[in-house]
């Protein structure tokens, strides 16, 4: 059975904090959720260059520990870590600004798998401030569901119909709830409610395409 928007989102852990990488403080978003698939089903899906464009983005490079690669007309960077079932980690670069992800696997309850999802980034603080940790936060979140509804074998939302179904009153609400789901966050990490709100409905603006709040 296909993964519920709701359930998907409310099965995802997210928590805030921050990190000195090479000198300068940087921000840590982790996501943390179960997948009812064995560990190393969810692993091939992460790892499986056949698989990959199946639930995420077409991927071409040097596909090795020190090789880099390239999502189309999304991010690519450097695999850093490769450590089969357990550990990948990798550079993600767009515009220019590089970031660093680690994924951690472990197997979980009934033959399922905890993922642990991390994104570290050195974040201007005039975008944090207008956009909070949604704005990277929401696409990852829309990822992750990408995933889980590939493991599930028959997904409703293929990459090809994904712009569709982000426009679409389901894909809309989605974006809410997961602006909203990392809005809660950033107040649990210490941000005034006032502020993580107006982020919150300046991102959710930019994912919908609907007119951001005045």
């Amino acid at each position: 059975m296909a993964p519920d928007i709701n359930q998907t989102i409310a099965a995802t852990t997210r928590t805030l904090s921050t990190r000195e990488v090479n000198g300068a403080p940087a921000r840590v978003l982790l996501a943390v959720r179960a997948f009812d698939a064995p560990v190393q089903e969810v692993w091939d899906a992460l790892t499986n260059p056949d698989r990959i464009p199946r639930w995420f983005l077409p991927l071409s490079g040097d596909l090795r520990v020190g090789g880099r690669f390239q999502f189309q007309g999304n991010a690519g960077g450097e695999i850093l870590e490769c450590e089969r079932p357990g550990r990948l980690a990798v550079t993600w670069e767009m515009h220019g600004q590089p970031s660093w992800l680690t994924i951690r696997l472990q197997s979980g309850a009934s033959g399922g798998t905890r993922m642990e999802f991390e994104h570290v980034a050195q974040v201007p603080a005039e975008f944090w401030d207008q956009f909070g940790p949604g704005a990277v936060g929401v696409g990852w979140d829309q990822a992750l569901f990408g995933l889980a509804e590939h493991l599930t074998g028959a997904p409703r939302v293929t990459p090809e119909q994904a712009m569709e179904w982000v426009m679409s009153d389901e894909g809309r609400g989605f974006v809410r709830q997961s602006s909203e789901a990392w809005r809660d966050a950033s107040v649990a990490a210490g941000t005034d409610p006032a502020a993580a709100d107006a982020a919150a409905a300046r991102t959710t603006a930019f994912y919908t395409g609907e007119a951001p709040p005045a």
